[in-house]
């Protein structure tokens, strides 16, 4: 029987030359005959042996590899195989470190851009800041100047609210004296008479536009404040008239008398006051006169 030899895909250097590749049957009956014919090194054929078929090719291998290896002439080729190992291994290592490179160079890329977006918005996040502080700042340099402007807009606005009161009164005091003509010259018997009693309507008219102007306000719609102030003023004066004038005697013709006169100067103060009023309302309407106060 011919001894088993084994090949490789190519030819190895030394005096190992190209063994052809061989296909191991599995069948039952060649197993058997490879156990009777098996080899020993001192040449006797072995006993069937218990191990499986695969234990027993993998033993056989085994032997023969190590015979192989064991022989002078394959020496140089162990040693190149195991240089080419270890530069397999080295080259295995090289590899390893420089896809740990690369995992770390593709996390600190992902830190970069990180860093960049947070950057960014750092950058935004100040420009924001920036806008803010500038509209503080703005805010901080208008209240400031209000500050400072605040009083002089106060004396301003006194100065003014006393020009419209001066208005109002000059407004009422004119059309007062006006709508008491045709009484004071009817009732009146001479010059001083008349001349007396046209400058208290005139001073009362006057106190009476600066009163109206402060009492209606901004409610110029209002009817009853307005006739109810003209009415007090009328009836206050009337019946000052009439205290001034002769005393009560203690008879019902005195009385009757008395409340006769009473009536008609209540009329006639109210007719005058309510003129006034009327030409103040006018005025506040057609924005001729501001009414109190000219800011709320």
């Amino acid at each position: 029987m011919n001894p088993i030899s084994f090949s490789h895909p190519r030819p190895l250097p030394g005096r190992i030359g190209m063994i052809p590749r061989r296909t191991w049957t599995t069948s039952a009956a060649g197993f058997r005959r490879f156990h009777l014919l098996l080899v020993r090194s001192g040449g006797e054929t072995a006993e069937p042996s218990s191990l499986g078929p695969d234990e027993a090719v993998d033993g056989l291998l085994g032997e023969r590899v190590d015979e192989l290896l064991k022989r002078e002439e394959n020496r140089p080729l162990l040693g190149r195989l195991e240089e080419a190992s270890r530069r397999v291994d080295r080259a295995r290592a090289a590899l390893a470190d420089i896809e740990k490179q690369q995992a770390e160079a593709l996390r600190t890329k992902q830190l970069v851009l990180q860093l960049q977006s947070r950057e960014s918005e750092i950058a935004v996040t100040q420009k924001e800041l920036l806008k803010a502080r500038g509209m503080v700042e703005e805010s901080e340099r208008h209240l400031s100047f209000e500050s400072s402007e605040l009083p002089r807009k106060k004396a301003t606005s006194k100065e003014i609210e006393r020009l419209e009161s001066i208005k109002a009164a000059s407004i009422s005091s004119i059309v007062g004296t006006l709508a008491s003509l045709p009484l004071s010259l009817y009732q009146a018997t001479n010059f001083t008479v008349f001349s007396l009693h046209t400058t208290i309507i005139f001073i009362g008219t006057a106190l009476f536009g600066v009163t109206f102007r402060y009492t209606i306000r901004r409610d110029i719609d209002n009817f009853q404040l307005k006739t109810g102030t003209s009415a007090a003023f009328g009836i206050i004066k009337g019946l000052a008239e009439i205290e001034s004038g002769k005393p009560v005697e203690l008879n019902l013709a005195s009385f009757v008398s008395h409340c006769i006169d009473g009536a008609v100067s209540v009329s006639e103060n109210i007719i005058i006051f309510v003129a006034a009023a009327i030409a103040l309302d006018f005025c506040f309407k057609m924005r001729l006169l501001s009414p109190f106060p000219m800011e709320e």
